[in-house]
């Protein structure tokens, strides 16, 4: 009978903990634009991930990039908030 309770008690503990794991994280980029005058000042965007912590900020982080169009260099840098 205690042993029941026990393997009851224990399943019913990892389930909240293992349910407790994903969360909703916010990835922030901030995007920043140089190489010419009069380019907009940096943008900010923020939007949601649904994952564990370290998978969000690899999905997050794998959202920075730099692009080149001419002499126009936009850097995307996005990071957990």
């Amino acid at each position: 009978m205690k042993r029941n309770i026990f393997i009851s008690s224990a399943l019913f503990v990892m389930m909240l903990f293992l349910g407790s794991c994903v969360k909703e994280y916010t990835c922030q980029c901030v995007m920043t634009y140089s190489g010419q005058v009069g380019l907009p000042e940096p943008v900010t965007r923020d939007y949601p991930i649904k994952d564990t912590k370290k998978e969000a900020s690899n999905k997050c982080k794998a959202n920075s990039r730099t692009y080149q169009d001419g002499a126009i260099t936009t850097v995307e840098d996005c990071d957990l908030w």
